[in-house]
């Protein structure tokens, strides 16, 4: 299978792992404070040209939102982000497959910037979320969710590798 598909695939397969980790580190006190209603709202005003809100809570609700954010979510958020760990590993001439376990995981964490450093600001709560809602740890919250997400698209790219 296509590295770039087998990617694309992983993460899918990763947002839904990241989803589930999320729902249980929530029940743990564990939350970054986004929901993908939110996250609807945001890329609604991206189609709109607006990249940042002074406060995402304060901006109208949009019709639709929590579907947009799930689609924007798996497809984007999940899938087209993942086509970065190949690109990257190919340019560097490094065998994509030669770890994948230990490559999903570094991965995983480096995809934890761009909560902390383009979802968060854009949604009016400063770097690393610092400003978010009452009781949310986005510090904690994005590397906890963003490893299986990740370690999901190192597996498929593996068991894409030998399909």
């Amino acid at each position: 299978m296509n590295i770039f598909v087998s990617a694309f695939l992983g993460g899918i397969v990763g947002a839904a792992l990241m989803d589930i980790t999320e729902t249980a580190a929530a029940r743990m006190g564990v939350t970054s404070g986004v929901n993908v209603a939110l996250v609807g709202r945001w890329f609604a005003g991206l189609t709109r040209g607006r990249l940042a809100h002074a406060d995402i809570h304060a901006s109208s609700p949009q019709p639709g939102e929590r579907g947009l954010g799930w689609a924007f979510h798996f497809i984007v958020g999940g899938g087209g982000v993942a086509l970065i760990y190949p690109a990257v590993l190919m340019s560097l001439d490094i065998e994509p497959l030669s770890h994948p376990w230990l490559g999903g995981l570094v991965f995983g964490l480096a995809t934890s910037l761009l909560p902390w450093l383009v979802l968060l600001p854009a949604f009016g709560w400063g770097w690393f979320g610092r400003r978010g809602p009452q009781g949310a740890n986005a510090l904690l919250a994005s590397p906890l969710s963003h490893i299986p997400y990740g370690l999901g698209v190192g597996a498929v790219m593996a068991l894409g590798n030998r399909l």
